[in-house]
């Protein structure tokens, strides 16, 4: 078995999680930052977020809805604050968990959120990459 096998087999991508700060805004009573707790999106998520986001337009034209694509991926993503608790849900006058987080964060700051959960889910710059392999 090779080394990257062994890996593999020794390290499942389940339950991967971490603590990010997205906004100047968020803080507590003390004025510190707060984190916000994400977790990586499985492949089946990601796949069924995306034909969420697509609409077929005039003549056959593909439309990709990147605002809906973040929120959604935010939604799901976040573990901490939970967006589709129903009582804060109905707290705000809300009706759904995508009306929810447009009304308790700003545009910038779900992209934020939505890019640093993609992150952690392994979206990463494949050039990037490849400098590190380089060095």
């Amino acid at each position: 078995m090779s080394s990257l096998q062994a890996f593999l087999n020794e390290n499942i991508i389940d339950n991967i999680t971490e603590e990010v700060l997205v906004s100047n805004r968020f803080k507590d009573k003390k004025g510190s930052l707060l984190k916000f707790k994400i977790r990586a999106i499985t492949d089946s998520e990601m796949s069924d977020i995306q034909k969420i986001c697509m609409r077929t337009g005039k003549k056959g034209k593909v439309d990709f809805d990147v605002s809906k694509f973040n929120r959604l991926i935010a939604i799901k993503g976040t573990v901490d604050p939970k967006f589709e608790e129903a009582d804060s849900i109905r707290s705000v006058g809300c009706v759904t968990p995508e009306d929810y987080i447009k009304k308790v964060m700003l545009p910038g700051e779900i992209a934020t959120l939505a890019d640093q959960i993609q992150t952690l889910s392994g979206y990463t710059d494949l050039e990037e990459l490849k400098e590190q392999a380089k060095n």
